[in-house]
């Protein structure tokens, strides 16, 4: 490494977030990018470990020290081949991505980690804002024609690969414009939506053609983009909420989480929503799911200028740092706080919904009640209630209290892919847990037919959607040409 004394030197600096009193009133990006001067010295932090842990917890096999050694001695080119050469889209991980890695970093034993998320986007930024990120369209065409449904991460890292191949590759998207759930599920906020424009013009520019308003299975059947293609991918989310079916759940006011965010990013890129609006305006918001678009929703009331916000989650407070329970280097359950809780609101764990109470056909208020996980020393059975940490789940007696509630939000996560006319004409086998059914090779039930992301394997985290996609990609090079020199990650 170019300093390997750097983590002995350096603390650990994270980027700055803009002011609350200023960020509430937009809904532009909450980070501000790192100077490269502060880059560089973070960088120096990266140790010369013997066993790099963090490119092995990374889905993608990102070549983390080798480019921060790049970037510490100022080679950013060097540094952005590298970071390009194991992941399409760094722009959005470098924003987006959990990065397991950098609880997995050595120097996390006994320190604080590399901010190696930042030094990633970092990287890719200044690779952008200096004209290295090109349209590099392939030399040759081998003839083969891919279609690609779904344009989210999964898609798009699929597409890319594949046309690097030498591949025709079309991509159907069903909304209005391209990105899947980076589009009008993650909040402008934390993804500016230009980003993906910016990346969707290069692709373009490499030969990728794309088609959008394309309902595939609705509005064009499955069996004819399998003729008129030699292989279709399918890449189309894992976009079934998971409901809440308690009493009261009829009532005006209680909608799912991912309808609210799509609706706020439309409006917030000046569209026009067709049906009735759901605004935080002037309102008590109860957002139920601790998780990251349950924060989501908490930034976006925010911005809309909600009374109060609310956010309940059933399981116990996560710790703030590492337990017994959970030794590095494994991915730890922390407490998360996001810069949507920095900006106020409160947050309730150990809290069951028991149902929903309104006026008039409309939410008023929700009860619920307090709950408790004690250790389950028996052998039986897995009970109803049990976590899976081998918990039962028991309410505590007495303890019922009611939240006021004009809006309230759910955010406890995804089932399934949809269930539509794309799998049932033909009929694509789904798995016990109704997710699209393949093989090791992403093969679906239907020849010819390939399936990858969330669609395959449930709800998961942009990283791991983005891996699959090269896979996937790495499979159906091999299945068309009998080999491939495409990467398997």
């Amino acid at each position: 490494m170019g300093d390997p004394r750097g983590f002995l030197k350096v603390e650990r600096k994270c980027a700055k977030s803009r002011p609350v009193h200023k960020r509430l009133k937009d809904f532009r990006e909450v980070i501000s990018l790192r100077s490269q001067a502060v880059t560089l010295e973070q960088a120096s932090r990266c140790m010369d470990c013997g066993t790099p842990f963090c490119h092995d917890r990374c889905p993608l096999g990102n070549y983390i020290p080798e480019w921060n050694d790049f970037v510490f001695s100022g080679h950013w080119k060097k540094a952005f081949d590298l970071l390009e050469a194991g992941n399409n889209f760094p722009e959005f991980t470098g924003r987006l991505c959990p990065a397991h890695c950098e609880y997995a970093c050595v120097l996390g034993i006994n320190d604080d980690p590399i901010t190696i998320r930042e030094n990633e986007l970092a990287i890719i930024e200044y690779a952008f804002k200096n004209g290295l990120v090109k349209a590099y369209p392939p030399a040759r065409r081998t003839g083969k024609k891919i279609a690609v449904v779904g344009s989210g991460p999964a898609g798009l890292s699929c597409a890319a690969q594949l046309n690097k191949a030498g591949h025709k590759v079309v991509i159907f998207e069903k909304d209005d414009k391209i990105g899947g759930i980076l589009r009008y599920g993650i909040p402008d906020f934390k993804l500016n939506k230009r980003i993906i424009d910016r990346r969707i013009e290069i692709m373009k520019k490499e030969g990728i053609k794309f088609f959008t308003n394309v309902n595939v299975g609705k509005d064009i059947r499955l069996t004819k983009i399998r003729r008129e293609f030699n292989v279709v991918c399918l890449t189309g989310g894992s976009r079934t909420p998971r409901d809440l079916k308690i009493e009261g759940r009829e009532l005006k006011g209680i909608h799912f989480a991912m309808d609210y965010l799509i609706q706020a990013n439309k409006r917030a890129a000046g569209l026009i929503v067709p049906e009735e609006a759901i605004d935080a305006k002037g309102k008590q918001i109860v957002v139920i799911g601790g998780g990251d678009t349950g924060a989501d929703c908490v930034g976006t009331a925010h911005r809309q200028g909600a009374a109060g916000v609310t956010q309940i989650e059933i399981m116990p407070k996560p710790p703030a740092s590492r337990t017994q329970e959970c030794p590095w280097p494994e991915y730890p359950a922390l407490l998360k706080v996001s810069t949507s809780h920095q900006e106020g609101g409160k947050r309730q764990w150990l809290v069951l919904t028991k149902r929903f109470i309104g006026e008039e056909g409309r939410l008023k208020k929700i009860m619920c009640v307090k709950v408790d996980f004690r250790k389950d020393e028996g052998d039986s059975a897995k009970p109803k209630g049990r976590s899976r940490s081998g918990h039962i789940m028991k309410e505590v007696a007495g303890s019922e209290f009611e939240i006021k509630a004009d809006l309230a939000l759910l955010a406890i996560g995804f089932t399934h892919p949809e269930h539509n006319e794309l799998l049932k004409n033909p009929k694509v086998e789904l798995n016990k847990r109704g997710n699209v059914k393949t093989d090791e090779n992403y093969i679906t039930s239907v020849k010819g037919v390939f399936s990858a992301g969330d669609m395959r394997t449930g709800q998961s985290l942009i990283v791991e959607v983005i891996a699959e996609g090269r896979r996937s990609a790495h499979c159906i090079d091999k299945y068309l040409m009998g080999k491939t020199y495409l990467p398997a990650i």
